[in-house]
């Protein structure tokens, strides 16, 4: 696995141009192809809407990158929608990750193919998963924080879940932070979506007792039949959280991978046992409210030595080959499943990142730009 350590600001190096063209090749006739981009029109307020984000039809004029440009020209596969984008769609407040440009394409993970390329890792037809645009093709200035895909013995939108990003935050959280041991039970909420479902499973294989959260039946469902869950249930049938965990905690929970945050938290915090762990990736429930709610029973800290901390997975990206190690063989040998939520065509990308935060997805929200 091929890739380097550059991975602080994935998205700060990607450009949007229609055309391009130096004095070398000014005098080429080269046949412009359409460029489609999702456009975020301007900053947003409360939940998203389709209407925030339009579709522009552009052109792009490929070309032979001059000599000792490091830059790259992809064309896009596939894009990834994921939550922590819905905090790059208002003005910047003090995220890790920079705001969206109004009036710009949206920027996030996806899989690529290299069309052009003037960067020594890569070559023309190479297969890439990293930052990208939100358009049919994307130019790179420099495609160090792509990661380089080796293997293609298993399905290339992979790449946007199990084996990008969302993959590395449930591995990092759950093995690296939480550090679990065989027999301790693990809560893991938003229990469907990309990163949960993997949370559950790696806990299944650890020897781990794990409960899932979701919000629909045929989510809890899929928890236990498909992911292997031990038990799961519908947040939105609870009337008392606090209530629910303690039926299916008796003991406590050992392991907290946290999604939501809210109300969530605060009954976790009160089912946890001595030296419990909770890691945290995102709040879902927060992302869309003008002013962040506070959390209560904040003393189970205290009282209980939890170690609760946060994290973003682009600082640990250097134990990408030591996860993509151990996973793969375990979706090779049927070890471990994925399921994932296929949007046909850039124009469903405004509908599927905004289904988002209305848990219409069912398992990785995908969109398919192109099949190669």
């Amino acid at each position: 696995m091929s890739f380097t350590q550059n991975h602080i600001s994935p998205y700060k190096n990607i450009k949007h141009r229609c055309s391009y063209r130096t004095e070398e090749h000014s005098s080429k006739q080269m046949e412009a192809v359409r460029n489609l981009q999702v456009i975020l029109k301007d900053y947003v307020n409360g939940f998203p809407k389709e209407s925030d984000m339009l579709l522009k039809t552009s052109s792009i004029t490929p070309f032979k990158l001059p000599q000792g440009s490091n830059a790259v020209l992809v064309k896009n596969l596939y894009l990834s929608c994921d939550p922590y984008m819905r905090g790059r769609m208002s003005k910047n407040q003090g995220s890790y990750v920079d705001s969206f440009t109004p009036g710009s394409p949206i920027v996030g993970y996806g899989v690529s193919k290299v069309v052009d390329s003037g960067h020594s890792n890569f070559k023309k037809d190479d297969l890439t998963w990293g930052g990208t645009g939100w358009e049919e093709y994307s130019f790179i200035p420099n495609p160090d924080t792509l990661f380089k895909i080796q293997d293609t013995d298993v399905p290339l939108s992979y790449y946007t879940g199990i084996l990008g990003m969302p993959g590395m935050t449930a591995y990092i959280g759950f093995h690296e932070i939480c550090a679990p041991k065989k027999g301790e039970y693990v809560f893991v909420s938003a229990a469907s979506g990309a990163v949960g479902q993997l949370v559950g499973q790696f806990a299944k294989l650890t020897g781990c007792y794990v409960v899932g959260s979701a919000g629909t039946k045929e989510k809890v469902e899929l928890l236990k039949n498909k992911f292997g869950f031990d038990e799961a249930f519908n947040y939105k049938e609870e009337h008392d959280l606090n209530a629910a965990l303690k039926r299916y905690f008796p003991q406590g929970i050992d392991i907290y991978f946290e999604n939501v945050g809210g109300k969530m938290l605060e009954a976790v915090l009160l089912n946890m046992r001595l030296n419990g762990r909770i890691s945290v990736c995102g709040m879902i429930s927060q992302y869309n409210l003008e002013e962040g709610e506070g959390v209560k029973n904040l003393f189970c800290l205290i009282n209980q030595r939890i170690r609760m901390q946060g994290f973003i997975a682009v600082d640990h990206y250097h134990l990408y080959s030591k996860y993509v190690e151990m996973v793969i063989p375990l979706i090779k040998e049927g070890k471990i499943c994925y399921v994932e939520d296929i949007a046909e065509g850039l124009e469903s990308a405004p509908a599927a990142l905004v289904g988002l935060f209305s848990g219409k997805n069912v398992g990785k929200q995908v969109v398919v730009v192109a099949r190669e």
